[in-house]
């Protein structure tokens, strides 16, 4: 049975950085809001709670019952989860006089489990407008900073177990020891083997699905994609070819692209149907000219043929997707679901009548791990390390109404940046690029003649997990040799500009 912590949201920015740190020491680790009963089974060995906007003096502040959870299993605080640990077992925690937000340094006093091995005086990141102004009796003060009287605490009590609280955030890169201090909760208080990894998540997983499944049938519709992918062949491991994959060629895919996918998911030995959709698409979209239309008009469209396709499958029971963990965890925040800056298009969509049950064998895992878990899997790097493509894909690159005749120029102009890109060695270095085809026409002189043509803006942006993206700053040379290139090869279009622009204020895709 897989060891487990346990996270309490409590709607704090940094809290999937808290996962993210746990799973890197090798410890399973799952998010659940602070308001959902915890189940108490064998293999949860600890709770973390964490940050949050909130202030523990407000009336309607985030509340949960600390002393019955460490009535069975150690627990930490992180920020708002160390406020409120004081101040339910008698601790005085008031605002600031000033809000203490960025880089401190962190003065260790005593030694116990927590703290072993990190050093007196070390580099801590705060997040915070309320200050733990005196420890509950019992408590033992373990570190401060020039600006807070208490930055980490502990407590044994009799009955319960042990409890900690640290008033900065160890998950995040600028607490230098942070890393070390939650590896030490985890191994040494929770006594978590530290043994989660690929090949464990692997065998668990193709287990699991097969006692599940067992000779059902599972459709599924592929994407090209890293997650849908990495699913699809967990899948297949499991139940080989009771696995039906459906790929969709919506007339918006990069060029060849259609083809390079079946043939690696041929490789992979995947039960796979190519489908030719791309009429059925450019008819759904004449004359749709705004984002969100053309984006329900192609979620809209990939329905009714992926219906079609399914229906002529026999006894299907499940449904296979590729969802991930930051898509569970929007869909139970604790503030509910974010505010939506585009719809997108996803299988989840499908029609109620065709009555399938849902199996997403990656639903715990963030897109690093997935690759990670690819890997182990030996799906192609080219396919692994590929960039996030829009579920829309070109539809939403194309600004306005969408022809075949656009999508033509897009893709040969996307194909060149993209191969170009790799043979630079700056495809790696990114976290997303594309082309984006502009409504927009202007003059150009080629030769002795006058052109009046459309204009082409190439994106690149730098990023972690797509949250937040830098515009990446590509080469002045480079850039010259792909606006050359794509001008001189691609009849139709005759500017390139690049998109300086970062997220926010702006997104990734222009649509």
């Amino acid at each position: 049975m897989t060891e487990k912590i346990l996270i309490l949201d409590f709607g704090s920015q940094y809290t999937q950085l808290i996962a993210r740190a746990v799973r890197e020491a090798s410890v399973y680790c799952e998010i659940i809001p602070y308001h959902k009963e915890i189940v108490y089974e064998p293999s949860l060995k600890g709770i973390i709670l964490s940050g949050s906007p909130f202030s523990v003096n407000e009336e309607k502040a985030p509340f949960v019952d600390i002393s019955l959870m460490a009535a069975k299993l150690p627990v930490l605080g992180v920020c708002y989860g160390a406020q409120l640990m004081a101040k339910q077992f008698g601790g005085l925690v008031e605002k600031s006089n000033k809000r203490e937000y960025g880089r401190a340094n962190l003065l260790l006093m005593g030694q116990n489990e927590l703290i072993k091995g990190i050093p007196a005086s070390s580099q801590v990141w705060m997040s915070h407008s309320d200050t733990i102004k005196v420890l509950p009796e019992g408590f033992t003060l373990l570190g401060k900073t020039e600006s807070i009287p208490v930055a980490a605490f502990s407590c044994k009590k009799e009955a319960l177990h042990n409890m900690y609280g640290l008033q900065f955030h160890p998950e995040v890169y600028h607490s230098t020891e942070g890393k070390k201090i939650l590896k030490n909760f985890l191994n040494d208080v929770c006594g978590c083997s530290g043994d989660w990894t690929p090949a464990h998540f692997i065998t668990d997983t193709i287990a699991a699905i097969q006692q599940e499944v067992g000779d059902q049938q599972v459709v599924m519709g592929l994407s090209g994609g890293v997650d849908s992918t990495v699913a699809a062949t967990l899948i297949h491991k499991a139940i080989g070819k009771n696995l039906h994959g459906i790929f969709v060629d919506n007339g918006l895919l990069r060029k060849h692209e259609f083809e390079e996918v079946i043939e690696t998911y041929n490789q992979l030995g995947l039960n796979i149907t190519g489908v030719d959709a791309r009429e059925h698409f450019y008819t759904k979209l004449a004359g749709k000219v705004l984002p969100e239309e053309k984006r329900k008009a192609i979620g809209a469209a990939f329905i009714e043929i992926f219906d079609q396709e399914s229906h002529k499958l026999k006894d299907i029971s499940y449904l296979g997707q590729g969802t991930i963990y930051p898509d569970v965890i929007e869909s139970v925040s604790v503030h509910g679901p974010s505010v939506t800056i585009k719809s997108h298009h996803n299988v989840g969509g499908l029609p109620e009548t065709m009555k399938l049950k849902l199996l997403e064998p990656l639903r715990t895992l963030f897109k690093d791990e997935v690759r990670l878990i690819g890997k182990e899997l030996g799906i192609p790097s080219s396919m692994l390390n590929r960039h996030p493509f829009p579920g829309p894909g070109l539809g939403i690159r194309i600004l306005g109404e969408v022809t075949e005749e656009k999508v033509q120029l897009l893709q040969e102009a996307d194909r060149i940046y993209m191969d170009e890109l790799k043979k630079s060695g700056q495809y790696e270095k990114v976290w997303q690029a594309g082309a984006i085809l502009l409504p927009v026409k202007s003059v150009g002189v080629m030769g002795d003649e006058r052109t009046y043509e459309y204009t082409v803006a190439l994106r690149a942006v730098t990023s972690v997990d797509g949250m937040t993206a830098d515009w990446a700053h590509l080469p002045y040379d480079f850039l010259a040799h792909v606006s050359n290139e794509i001008i001189n090869h691609v009849k139709g279009i005759n500017r390139v500009v690049y998109d300086i622009s970062s997220k926010p204020p702006a997104t990734i895709e222009w649509e």
